[in-house]
């Protein structure tokens, strides 16, 4: 059975920081890059849907027809007795 020696302990931590801030130095140059696609990608998105709805509202409001009013009866005023 071999033994830890403290020497191997302590490549190995060195060896782990080593991992963790070249990922996070990785993160910090292309997380900006992947939020900037991701927001204009949104923006494209939201630009494609504004104009079909825009395009759109005037057809629809061709084809509507003014609503009538119901006729519901008369309206009868009735007074309270005493």
């Amino acid at each position: 059975m071999q033994e830890a020696s403290i020497g191997s302990l302590i490549e190995d931590i060195f060896v782990i920081l080593i991992i963790y801030y070249v990922i996070k130095f990785v993160m910090q140059l292309f997380l900006p890059l992947m939020a900037r696609k991701v927001v204009e990608k949104a923006n494209e998105q939201f630009q494609q849907q504004y104009q079909q709805n825009t395009n759109s509202q005037p057809q629809n409001k061709q084809a509507e027809k003014p609503k009538e009013t119901k006729n519901v009866g008369e309206y009868i005023d009735y007074e309270e007795v005493e």
